[in-house]
């Protein structure tokens, strides 16, 4: 998978990456639990708007204590009886609605949550790569500082420098062992996020990870907001929440009109005692409730259902102003980020690499003093360090703006 933003902002995702999205997506244990949250709000969708069971009832009605006899008396019978409450029209259908509100906003809950995954994914693979890269810059610039230690001892040996040119020199390569052994400890523990972030409990095979290489940025800071507001699944679902918070307030309302219950019964009496034929009865009920209660159960549950609708408006608004200023943070990381590589590339380096190929040239001929030249040196390790984390940078950048622009839309 090459994701939306980092397809444009940054050269395309490797396929190592792409292997690690696609595992996650299907293997994350958050991503597993947001897709059975789902299932189950789907699952509440029809018991919603589904009546109330009906009741069956049995009974014996007007047996004489006297003889307990179902011939003595003629009001005597075997009751037989079935209940049904019928909620007041268009109750049914918000709790109904209500459900399926919530459903679609568990849904983009999902959505949002494998969008994070992916995006955590993404992060903590540019930061193992940095520490790759980081890794191979110092371990070049051992090599250099090994060959300008050798040239400094054969200059003391030949008499043409000083013992503290080569003291100097071993001081520098000391320090990159030093930063070797920090980026040792530290490649595990990014690692291990990796991993954790993939679902995964080990790699089966070595991973390489390797940074992005800067692209010109085609989209102006509008239209990214734009696909934000239009596609954030986070937004999504607090959109679905508003209507559902609107469907509740109306379903309070309707809780000030009364239900039905609709009751049939059939009653079988036995012949009177002098062998008469009794008929059998039917009775047909209807009965309402009295939502009289209305200071001390409904009016305070109209004015919950009005204070959670109004306060996932402020949520959705506040939701609204993070997604922008995110938004901003992130086109400004990855500009930045972007130029710095290109300026890299074209400019620093290129000039601060011929500095030391000049000051070596000079040290040799005794021109210039070893501190000249371990200074270009370290000089140019640190461009090249700042570059790679510019790359890093880019890419985190790329990760969360598809994740603020919902654009990481990778099914399982």
């Amino acid at each position: 998978m090459c994701t939306g933003a980092q397809a444009q902002w940054a050269s395309a995702a490797p396929p190592d990456l792409q292997a690690l999205v696609e595992e996650a997506v299907r293997r994350n244990p958050e991503v597993r639990a947001a897709a059975d949250e789902r299932t189950a709000a789907d699952s509440r969708i029809a018991p919603a708007g589904s009546l109330e069971d009906p009741m069956l009832e049995a009974g014996v009605l007007n047996l004489p204590t006297g003889s307990w006899s179902f011939r003595a008396e003629d009001m005597t019978m075997k009751m037989l009886g079935l209940s049904q409450r019928l909620p007041y029209p268009g109750k049914r259908r918000l709790r109904a609605d209500l459900a399926q509100l919530a459903a679609e906003t568990t849904a983009q809950g999902y959505r949002e949550t494998v969008n994070r995954v992916i995006r955590d994914v993404r992060v903590a693979y540019y930061e193992l790569a940095l520490v790759d890269a980081s890794t191979r810059i110092v371990l070049n610039n051992r090599d250099v500082l090994e060959q300008f230690m050798r040239t400094a001892e054969a200059r003391y040996a030949a008499g043409q420098a000083t013992q503290s040119d080569v003291l100097k020199a071993q001081t520098q390569l000391g320090r990159m062992l030093d930063e070797l052994l920090r980026l040792e400890r530290e490649r595990p523990t990014t690692e291990a996020e990796l991993l954790r972030s993939a679902g995964k409990a080990m790699f089966t095979i070595p991973i390489r990870p390797v940074l992005p290489e800067a692209g010109e940025i085609p989209w102006s800071l509008e239209t990214l907001l734009g696909q934000g507001l239009a596609n954030r699944p986070q937004l999504r679902g607090l959109e679905a929440a508003i209507a559902r918070a609107d469907k509740a307030v109306e379903l309070a309302r309707k809780d000030y009109l009364p239900d039905i219950d609709v009751k049939l019964a059939y009653g079988q009496r036995d012949r009177a005692a002098d062998g008469m034929r009794r008929d059998d009865m039917v009775s047909v009920t209807v009965a309402i409730n009295l939502p009289v209660w209305r200071e001390d159960k409904l009016d305070p549950r109209l004015a919950e259902a009005v204070a959670m609708r109004d306060q996932t408006r402020q949520v959705y608004q506040a939701q609204v102003n993070e997604l922008r200023a995110r938004l901003r943070q992130q086109v400004a990381i990855a500009e930045q980020s972007a130029k710095s590589v290109r300026l890299y590339d074209t400019a620093i380096l290129p000039q601060a690499r011929l500095a030391v190929e000049a000051a070596f040239a000079a040290y040799r001929v005794n021109r210039v003093e070893i501190l000249s030249l371990l200074d270009s040196q370290m000089i140019v390790f640190g461009y090249e360090l700042s570059r790679e984390q510019a790359r890093a940078s880019l890419g985190k950048a790329a990760a969360e703006i598809d994740l603020l622009t919902g654009r990481n839309e990778v099914q399982p």
